[in-house]
C-alpha cells in the first residue's frame, strides 16, 4: 500500500468518533505499530486534527473533512451510468434517491471531470415503469428491509391465478423485469415472482425472522444445484 493510501485509511478509520488503538490500526493496514506512530505524526503536523497518544488510543475530532476523492473517468462512467439506470428503472424512491446520487456526484467533481460527466451519452428509458410499478418496487423494498410477510395474488406464465403468503428476500432486474425472491408459505420453498404478474399487494400483518434453510443465502446456494422453481 502507497503511504498515500495508508494515511487516507487511517483518517477513515478514526472517523465517528471513535477511539482506535494504534496496535489496531497496524493490524488493519498490515505495517508496524512504529509506522502507525509516525503516520499519525506526519498527519496531525499537517493540520489533521487527532487526539490521543500512543499506549491510549487516537480519535480523530469532529467537523474534519477530506478534500473530494478523485474519480477515473471509468468510475465516472460507471456511477453516472449505473444512477441513471436506478432513475430510469428503479421504484419512486430508488429514482429519487438515484437523481440525488447525480446532483452530488457533479458537486464533488472538479471542472473537467463534471465535462465528463455531462459528457457521457449513456442513456435509460423506460415507458414500462409506470407509476404503480414504481409504487409496487418501493412497497416491496420497505418490505424486504424490514422483514414483512406479504400476500400476493399471482399470475403464473398461463395466467393461472393463486393466492401466496410470501417472505420477501430481495429484488431481481433481469433487463425490463423485475422479479421478487421469496420464500413462498404455500409451496415450502423458494419462489421467484414478476413484479408485472403480481395482481394485488398487501401487507400480511407479521414480520418474520431470518430461519436457516429461508434465506436469501440460502436461495443463492440453492441456485448452484438447481434453477429457481417455478411458480
Amino acid at each position: 500500500m502507497r503511504r498515500a493510501d495508508r494515511l487516507f485509511q487511517i483518517v477513515q478509520y478514526l472517523r465517528g468518533g471513535r477511539l482506535v488503538t494504534a496496535a489496531a490500526l497496524a493490524e488493519r493496514l498490515e505495517v508496524s505499530e512504529r509506522t502507525v506512530y509516525r503516520d499519525i505524526a506526519d498527519l496531525q503536523a499537517s493540520g489533521v486534527p487527532i487526539d490521543g497518544a500512543a499506549g491510549v488510543g487516537y480519535l480523530l475530532r469532529g467537523g474534519f473533512d477530506l478534500p473530494p476523492l478523485m474519480f477515473s473517468r471509468d468510475e465516472i462512467v460507471a456511477l453516472v451510468a449505473g444512477a441513471r439506470l436506478i432513475r430510469a428503472w428503479g421504484g419512486a424512491a430508488m429514482a429519487r434517491a438515484a437523481e440525488e446520487a447525480l446532483v452530488k456526484i457533479d458537486a464533488v467533481l472538479p471542472e473537467p471531470e463534471r465535462r465528463r460527466a455531462a459528457a457521457i451519452e449513456i442513456h435509460a428509458f423506460a415507458a414500462e415503469m409506470t407509476p404503480p410499478m414504481r409504487a409496487r418496487l418501493d412497497e416491496l423494498d420497505r418490505a424486504i428491509e424490514n422483514r414483512r410477510r406479504l400476500r400476493l395474488a399471482y399470475r403464473d406464465a398461463e395466467g393461472k391465478a393463486s393466492d401466496r403468503t410470501v417472505r420477501p428476500l430481495g429484488l431481481w432486474f433481469w433487463g425490463k423485469v423485475w422479479t421478487l425472491v421469496a420464500w413462498c408459505e404455500l409451496r415450502k420453498d423458494f419462489r421467484v415472482f414478476r413484479l408485472d404478474r403480481i395482481d394485488a399487494l398487501d401487507d400480511a400483518g407479521s414480520d418474520f425472522r431470518q430461519e436457516p434453510g429461508r434465506t436469501l443465502a440460502d436461495f443463492y446456494r440453492s441456485m448452484e444445484d438447481r434453477p429457481p422453481g417455478g411458480s
